[in-house]
């Protein structure tokens, strides 16, 4: 035990201890390149971008964190779910996607209020949020469980370290909760660096799993409240879209670090720690090169406006270009030649004219064949048109 760990006694779980659990040492690399990444990140011309960047995060992060809970829709759906209006939202998977965003709403609001402190209150807000008007059987949005005997909990599977058996009686619940919440305020005086809590309320509240449904959501969202309230933007939340491509390590190590603090090991939670340091670093370099991807697109498209605007190129060249950009898909000649939208552009305009006009923007590089032989936006490594 050390002057940061935390013991308490249940009435029917046993002793429960919530400990720091980590070598400072072997974790000062993670920490400098999480902080290395940041401020690269940071440095970057973010105003430009912001609100398109904070639009895929949403939808990336919602995507991801419902997917780690078994929804099927996918990231186009998502989107479209996150785009409809609410009061007409009836799916139960976009009841989902909608509850989740308002469950992000809520943690970046509380986050960017001062003073706002993690509490009991917070914890259950947010999982009112998560659950709104779903048809769980045991739906019960913001209040903790109480199992009956003949209904255990259980967690966890063979595949990801074992199963697992929470705590069951609402007491006990009620005392752990408010002992994780305490024990987090301890580590927050003593300076703690919020990259470290934050993954550890993460790990302690989903051992002990407060709620009938939506726990694995819940803990994410906290998580990524303490980071947010540090000064991290977009990172938190995209961080859910990396634990959804390492699924299968994110939930081996809740049983991983579970089992290493009952052999009594020096640093059980090293491994979850590091694994979220990893993250934050994969999604901030992630995020850098999206920025660094969406000026260059607006430099581009800055150009391309001029071009038109001097009558260097035409109505049509400039539709044509666009229509690559927005779309996001590169097309060869042949396909390009099928769309809609081009035909109906040159339906009174000769074979020359179509040749002279995708010859021109060639020749002046606003389109750029790839080594497939489509067509792509001349910007630079094309990696928006895919």
């Amino acid at each position: 035990m050390t002057a940061l760990d935390l013991r308490l006694e249940t009435d029917r779980f046993g002793p429960f201890t919530f400990r720091l659990g980590l070598d400072p040492g072997a974790l000062a690399l993670p920490l400098a390149r999480v902080e290395d990444a940041w401020k690269m990140f940071s440095a970057s011309p973010l105003a430009q971008v912001a609100n398109q960047l904070q639009r895929e995060v949403l939808v990336q992060s919602v995507f991801g964190t419902n997917t780690i809970e078994g929804a099927t829709l996918t990231e186009e759906e998502t989107r479209r779910a996150l785009d409809a209006d609410p009061g007409k939202v009836q799916a139960e998977q976009e009841v989902r996607v909608r509850n989740i965003k308002a469950a992000y709403d809520l943690a970046v609001r509380s986050a960017e209020t001062d003073g706002w402190r993690l509490d009991v209150d917070y914890i259950r807000a947010v999982h009112a949020e998560i659950c709104r008007d779903l048809p769980h059987p045991d739906n019960r949005p913001g209040l903790f469980r109480d199992n009956p005997k003949e209904r255990p909990t259980v967690v966890g599977d063979q595949d990801h370290g074992g199963i697992y058996r929470p705590p069951q009686y609402r007491r006990d619940i009620d005392r752990l909760m408010d002992g994780l919440v305490d024990w987090h305020q301890g580590l927050m005086d003593a300076g703690i660096s919020p990259l470290l809590r934050a993954p550890l309320v993460h790990l302690y509240f989903e051992l002990i799993h407060p709620f009938w449904d939506g726990n694995g959501r819940v803990g994410r969202v906290l998580e990524a409240t303490l980071l947010r309230q540090a000064g991290y933007r977009y990172a938190p939340f995209a961080l859910a879209k990396f634990y959804q491509e390492q699924i299968h390590r994110y939930f081996a190590l809740f049983n991983h670090c579970r089992k290493a603090a009952g052999r009594d090991e020096p640093f059980p939670n090293q491994d979850f720690v590091t694994f979220t340091l990893e993250g934050l670093r994969v999604v901030i370099e992630r995020l850098h090169g999206r920025v660094n991807e969406l000026v260059t697109v607006l430099l581009f498209d800055a150009v391309l406006r001029r071009e038109l605007e001097t009558g260097k190129i035409n109505p049509r060249q400039y539709a044509i270009v666009r229509h690559l950009m927005d779309s996001g898909r590169a097309l060869s000649p042949a396909e390009l030649r099928l769309e809609p939208w081009y035909q109906t552009m040159y339906a009174h305009l000769t074979e020359k004219t179509r040749q002279r006009d995708l010859r021109g923007l060639l020749d002046t590089g606003f389109l750029g064949p790839g080594a497939d032989g489509r067509l792509r936006p001349g910007f630079v490594g094309n990696r928006r048109a895919g």
